[in-house]
């Protein structure tokens, strides 16, 4: 498995179709994030939350496209995870996204999700660039991966990469070496390197992709600069 995570952020389900199969395209990509942005957790809503209207047919909608050589990772930016993931894992998705400062009870939660799900998804853990390890310290028994939040303002791509992120994940992966890092939001070709050096095994890319001209050089980019703690 590749260091990148192509992401999309999708404002329809045809944005997502079509992000989707541009990434299938691409030889290298093995794992797509879908970020799902529920406009009060974080803002502005994307797809399914922008058009309430079309929302249950995320429950009643086709498979996910792709999935003979794609797994699906879902980044739940939104406070009704519990909801939201019988609808993702339905579709097809393997890796589910829990954000710790969505919720009051964190702990509950995962138990939750655990005990229902837990034979069928990789589960992990996001942490904010402004939130305390501690939130997630207690938390991370049975956890497949930690993402860290490389933007101050999450939910919306093309932010520059918050420089709090680096001690972060140097902190983290001196605590738990064993536990896989991802880096969302941020993430350039200039500063991937030193994420990887701090304990990183995964970034996670969505504009350095989809607004590079050529998508699969970028991506090829990215995976030749490689991870001393790959995953």
């Amino acid at each position: 498995m590749g260091i990148v995570i192509p992401a999309v952020l999708p404002s329809s389900r045809k944005e997502l179709e079509e992000k989707l199969a541009l990434f299938a395209s691409i030889p290298a990509v093995s794992r797509v994030q879908i970020d799902v942005v529920d406009g009060r957790f974080a803002a502005p809503a994307s797809w399914p939350y922008n058009s309430p209207s079309t929302k249950s047919d995320l429950v009643l909608g086709e498979m996910l496209p792709h999935l003979d050589h794609i797994e699906y990772e879902i980044d739940l930016m939104c406070v009704d995870a519990e909801v939201a993931v019988e609808a993702w894992l339905t579709l097809g998705a393997t890796r589910l996204t829990l954000h710790a400062e969505s919720v009051i009870d964190l702990p509950r939660l995962i138990a939750f999700v655990r005990d229902r799900y837990g034979d069928f998804i990789s589960l992990g853990l996001a942490l904010s660039v402004a939130s305390e390890l501690a939130l997630i310290e207690q938390c991370l028994e049975g956890i497949a991966y930690v993402q860290f939040m490389g933007i101050a303002r999450i939910g919306r791509q093309g932010q520059p990469l918050d420089p709090r992120v680096f001690e972060k994940v140097r902190a983290f992966h001196r605590r738990h070496p064993s536990i896989p890092i991802q880096i969302d939001g941020g993430v350039s070709l200039q500063n991937a390197k030193k994420l990887l050096a701090a304990g990183a095994s995964s970034l996670v890319i969505g504009s350095g992709i989809l607004k590079a001209k050529d998508p699969a050089a970028a991506v090829a980019a990215f995976e030749e600069l490689e991870s001393p703690f790959g995953v």
